[in-house]
This record gives C-alpha cells, sequence and structure tokens, in this order.
C-alpha cells in the first residue's frame, strides 16, 4: 500500500520534489499559499487541497518546503487548522 502523501510548498524546490513523487506513483495531495502554483501538479495527478488542514488529513506523511521559519509559522499557525 502506498503511502498517502501531503506536500504543503511549490515553490521551485517543492513544485520538482512534489512532481518527483507524483512520478513515482505515490498518491500526493498539494497545497500552497499562493493556489496557482499548485495548477501544473493536478494537471500531472495531484489533488490540490484549500487549505493545509486539509492536505495532511488523510496524510501518512507531510512535507514542507517553504522559504523560512516565518513561512513555516504562517503554515502552522493555529488559526490555520
Amino acid at each position: 500500500m502506498a503511502e498517502e502523501i501531503a506536500f504543503l510548498g511549490l515553490g521551485s524546490m517543492g513544485a520538482a520534489m512534489a512532481t518527483n513523487l507524483l512520478k513515482a506513483g505515490f498518491p500526493l495531495t498539494v497545497y500552497n499559499r499562493t493556489a496557482s502554483k499548485a495548477e501544473p501538479l493536478r494537471q500531472q495527478g495531484a489533488t490540490v487541497a484549500a487549505t493545509p488542514v486539509e492536505a495532511v488529513r488523510e496524510a501518512t506523511v507531510v512535507f514542507t518546503m517553504v522559504t523560512d521559519d516565518k513561512a513555516l509559522e504562517e503554515l502552522l499557525a493555529p488559526r490555520a487548522f
């Protein structure tokens, strides 16, 4: 059974890593603060979540790939949940 993976943060590095996970056949749910960055991954088969909570709800593995501590804090802030 494949792991259910959530990937939060789809900048240059995150998008490339998420693409490789899709190519390897993993079920993938993605989230990005700028929703348009998730569209290429949707076209490749990823599920796009509207919120971080939605992205991680069914995940057994979660990746975050954001620019800095502040971005991570914003992503994981209680108001996001």
